[in-house]
């Protein structure tokens, strides 16, 4: 996993004006914890954070006035309208050190003939891995499997030194089977011609 190097500011003012200030000029504001250590107040660059951010679990670099510190994002607030970022909570680790995480599952393939419907119950997976070797997604084939089927956590192949952290039997995805679909009307003629075939 690539590391990503963002210049990040000490923030003293705080409050919902200080808060629109900060964004006013497209900067983030932060808080960086972890380790037993006092919060660290941040002002991040926007652009470059939310680029950093399309990589789930990113490794962030961040260089505080000088200080180098490794973070991973913790939680994200975005306006519910238009998307932006609002506040970032960043988890403070450390290389070689062990942390939970979510990692998202993509299915590839094609389910077996029929119209099933494949449904994602765990859209990521509660995984254990190395700070700096965090996968960015866990992928996981369908192909041919029927309704009734399912993919359990420990049917997914993790890479080294990538532990579960959920129930091995939990289930990740699972197979519907198709909805019949017959209009009223149709129905209401099979119904009808049954009697005259007999």
């Amino acid at each position: 996993m690539s590391e990503v190097k963002i210049a990040a500011g000490l923030r003293s003012e705080f409050g919902k004006g200080a808060a629109r200030r900060i964004r006013r000029e497209d900067r983030v504001p932060g808080v960086l914890y972890g380790h037993g250590t006092d919060p660290v107040h941040l002002t991040l660059p926007g652009h470059e954070l939310l680029l950093a951010l399309r990589t789930p679990n990113v490794l962030l670099s961040l260089d505080i006035e000088g200080k180098n510190e490794l973070a991973i994002p913790k939680a994200v607030q975005r306006d519910p309208l238009k998307g932006f970022l609002e506040h970032v909570d960043l988890l403070l680790v450390k290389r070689g050190e062990k942390v939970n995480v979510e990692v998202p599952v993509n299915a590839e393939g094609e389910l077996a003939p029929g119209g099933n419907l494949l449904e994602h119950v765990l859209n990521a997976l509660p995984v254990e891995a190395e700070a700096t070797h965090i996968p960015e997604a866990l992928t996981v084939s369908v192909e041919g499997l029927e309704a009734g089927a399912s993919v359990l956590a420990k049917d997914i192949a993790l890479p080294s030194g990538v532990t579960l952290a959920v129930d091995e039997d939990a289930v990740v995805l699972q197979v519907l089977a198709a909805q019949a679909e017959e209009p009223a009307a149709e129905g209401a003629e099979g119904e009808g011609d049954q009697p005259a075939e007999a």
